[in-house]
């Protein structure tokens, strides 16, 4: 397999970018959402929540399977090709006449998403060497976590001085930037003894993701066993469970399962499930309770939430170094219990009265540091013990549980919301449960251990036990 010789620093310099473009995407149109809803007045509320959903359920469907295509097909090929998609999606968006063909367009520029962030970890890992891994995985992870906390705050300037479309517009100078700087520095690198994955359980995984989180968008409104929320998370969990099954039988599964007895990887799975719901569920908290309760406009809101991605992106290098030197619980369990402190400070201290400076800063600070902490620690577990050749599958693994993690998270909270209203006791109760979902990814943190990118990366390929053959 061929790795990264020339340029690390602007090896992470692309691959960062990249990251940062397909995660902004999921929560920057948030706040274009009332002026897009404006313009489409024709059309229902239902009808334009897609522009969410379709996003959000793509890509977090097609994750998996874009990162073994590029093991497959090779990793820069696949990153250029999700890069020069993503910017064609995103002139659509922009461009788009009507709420059909600007859904049509969100749900093209998620497939492109889907192929950029698997591989452009993969692009990653080989320019350094094992003891430089957590930091620059700490930096690569955390750019997700600071793009959705950037999206309110750039969403806001761009639509109040610009309008809605500027929120697509702003990726195309990005696109081709990060285009031409990787055509000149990335190598490409591929698994060479993979293979087509078995094509049932590509249909499979695929199929049960997009039904799952599907089924959790329909319960936005608390109709949570209703037909239109149930049937499809019923349908989803089946096919996930006929993936399992399936990939227990074939000789060449989507996923090898003996990776998730690496226990680094099955909690740092776990750990961005937990922690994304909890995360996701912040972001979107409290924009709504500045702009519902506290009645800042929507630009003045972006900028309120602003210090948070600000310290995440401070603490994400830090906790990277952490990782390097004592390994990732260092960095996930401390940065957890910030984080739950941040949203216990939230409940306890914030009433119906504007308090930014003595009350709303402290937790955002708290809740920011904690971000970039436990993200980068996860990141850096995620791919600590995998074989190099899985390096953008396994990414993808932890990338889709980090997506589904943010649908629940956000529909859970909009559904209490529909069902309680924006009373300020709503808001408490939903900063409780997130501090009850960070303290859940203590414990991950704690099943993760001392982990550490092996320095042999042969070592790190032996605890991976190979599929167990049997009739396809």
């Amino acid at each position: 397999m061929r790795t990264q010789q020339a340029k690390p620093g602007l090896v992470l310099t692309v691959s960062s970018l990249a990251a940062f473009m397909a995660f902004l995407d999921v929560t920057i149109v948030n706040i274009a959402f009332p002026a897009i809803s404006a313009e489409f007045a024709t059309t229902s509320l239902a009808t334009l929540s897609w522009v969410f959903s379709a996003y959000n359920v793509t890509f977090a469907a097609l994750l998996v399977p874009a990162g073994r295509l590029a093991d497959l097909l090779g990793r820069r090929r696949v990153f250029l090709a999700g890069l020069a998609l993503f910017g064609l999606a995103s002139a659509a968006c922009a461009l788009a006449p009507n709420a059909g063909v600007l859904v049509g367009a969100r749900a093209v520029q998620a497939v492109a998403a889907a192929l950029l962030a698997p591989s452009s970890l993969a692009l990653l890992l080989p320019a350094f060497p094992p003891e430089r891994r957590g930091a620059v995985v700490g930096t690569w992870g955390a750019m997700g976590g600071i793009a959705a906390a950037a999206g309110p705050a750039l969403g806001g300037v761009l639509v109040d001085g610009l309008g809605w479309r500027a929120v697509f517009f702003i990726n195309l100078p990005l696109v081709v930037v990060t285009f031409v700087v990787g055509l000149l520095v990335l190598a490409e690198s591929r698994d060479e003894r993979a293979a087509l994955p078995d094509p049932l359980s590509v249909l499979l995984l695929g199929g049960g993701v997009a039904l799952l989180s599907l089924g959790i968008v329909s319960g936005e409104d608390g109709g949570w066993l209703a037909p239109g929320a149930a049937g499809p998370l019923l349908a989803g969990i089946a096919l996930v469970g006929a993936f399992v099954l399936r990939s227990m039988r074939v000789s060449n599964p989507l996923v090898e399962l003996g990776l998730f007895r690496l226990r680094s990887f099955a909690g740092a799975t776990v750990g961005y499930l937990l922690f994304s719901a909890a995360f996701y569920a912040l972001l979107l908290s409290n924009v709504l309770f500045l702009t519902g309760i506290w009645r800042y406009d929507v630009l003045a809101a972006g900028l309120a939430v602003t210090p948070g991605p600000l310290m995440a992106a401070v603490a994400s290098t830090v906790g990277g170094r952490i990782s390097d030197r004592y390994g990732a619980r260092a960095s996930i369990a401390p940065g957890a219990l910030l984080f739950a402190c941040g949203c216990l400070l939230f409940a306890t201290r914030i009433g119906v009265d504007p308090a930014y400076v003595t009350t709303f800063l402290p937790a955002t600070l708290l809740t920011g540091t904690g971000t970039g902490l436990v993200f980068s620690g996860l990141g850096s577990a995620a791919v600590a013990k995998l074989p190099a050749g899985r390096y953008a599958t396994g990414s993808a693994v932890g990338t889709c549980a980090r997506q589904i993690g943010a649908v629940f998270g956000i529909s859970l909270l909009l559904s209490g919301l529909a069902a309680a209203g924006t009373h300020p006791a709503v808001f408490r109760t939903g900063w409780l449960v997130m501090a009850a979902g960070a303290l859940a990814t203590v414990v991950c943190g704690l099943v993760v251990g001392a982990v550490r990118a092996e320095r042999d990366r042969t070592a790190a390929v032996t605890p991976v036990p190979p599929p167990v053959p049997g009739p396809a």
